[in-house]
């Protein structure tokens, strides 16, 4: 069950374990894309998520992001992040904490790679340092609702059930049909109403 819920985590910090554009499905080139471009692209994809009632359509949307933001423009940082992501699919956290060092050192304005470093630091159960880069990545794309959630999560298990409520609700204002905040705002709720009685 813990390996289970790690997983799921695992799977919402790092939004795709791809580096794709989301355009066309095509690996990043060397060559970093128009900022204003990709922006728009983003403002849309977040416009679309924020109107979806279909829970498969949300889905679709959210990976689209997700595409998005694991194409950093560069090749060396889609390369760190893809050994990095192959570290941690066969559970060696230190290897991959080593490659996500790097591509944080290197390129400190991607938002995705302090997002993976986010999420192998709570896989080490490291909450610490896993928040501080989750402060990080929501400085550089205050709408990562991957990292909003790790976030709700982290709190949640360490007992701060107003504070993971607060969180789950500022993903379900970027997400409104992601089925897991909703269920955690539903247990906190009704945990938190219980206490008050």
């Amino acid at each position: 069950m813990v390996r289970f819920t790690i997983a799921i985590l695992a799977a919402a910090l790092m939004g795709l374990p791809t580096a794709q554009a989301a355009e066309g499905g095509k690996p990043a080139s060397g060559v970093e894309s128009p900022v204003p471009d990709r922006q728009a692209r983003l403002d849309a994809l977040f416009i679309d998520l924020k109107k979806e009632t279909n829970e498969r359509a949300a889905r679709r949307i959210a990976l689209r992001i997700g595409e998005t933001w694991s194409d950093s423009g560069s090749d060396t940082a889609n390369l760190l992040v893809g050994w990095a992501n192959d570290a941690i699919k066969v559970e060696n956290l230190s290897v991959a904490l080593d490659f996500l060092d790097q591509v944080t050192m290197l390129f400190p304005d991607y938002a995705e790679g302090w997002n993976r470093r986010a999420t192998v630091h709570f896989m080490m159960n490291d909450y610490a340092r896993s928040m501080a880069d989750i402060s990080r990545t929501l400085e550089l794309e205050p709408r990562h609702f991957g990292a909003l959630a790790g976030m709700a999560r982290i709190l949640q298990t360490t007992g701060r059930q107003e504070q993971a409520l607060t969180a789950y609700e500022q993903v379900l204002n970027i997400y409104p049909m992601l089925r897991s905040a909703q269920n955690a705002v539903s247990e906190i709720s009704d945990k938190l109403a219980g206490q008050s009685i």
